[in-house]
């Protein structure tokens, strides 16, 4: 079972960027999904997540407006298409599958993670 990351990149300050995340091994379509990002010496915080079904998405403040997560069960891909972006946004970002079908700010309610991406923006 595995989740992979791509997209990251080196960007500038008000660039848009598309990161993906495709799961092999078995499908999600059944669970929730989520965004989390860590930036240097900072802690993994959720970023985006969306409920099994696509119905409902959750979105940090920080990124609410700018970020927008979706998903295509049917390939088996997660999506977080991201504009506007600021030096702050630069992190590694994760994703991750939930263990129930609803989404979760917690990182401890996911049990099935990606690698990493690493989102670079300069000012």
């Amino acid at each position: 079972v595995q989740l992979q990351a791509s997209g990251g990149g080196l960007v500038q300050d008000g660039d848009s960027l598309r990161l993906s995340c495709a799961a092999s091994g078995r499908r999600f379509s059944n669970n929730g999904m989520g965004w989390f990002r860590q930036a240097p010496g900072k802690e993994r915080e959720f970023v985006a997540g969306i409920q099994w079904n696509g119905g409902t998405a959750g979105y940090a403040d920080s990124v609410k407006g700018r970020f927008t997560i979706s998903r295509d069960n049917a390939q088996n891909m997660l999506y977080l298409q991201m504009t506007s972006l600021k030096f702050e946004d630069t992190a590694v970002y994760y994703c991750a599958a939930a263990r129930g079908a609803l989404f979760s700010r917690s990182r401890g309610d996911h049990n099935v993670w990606g690698q990493g991406t690493l989102v670079t923006v300069s000012s």
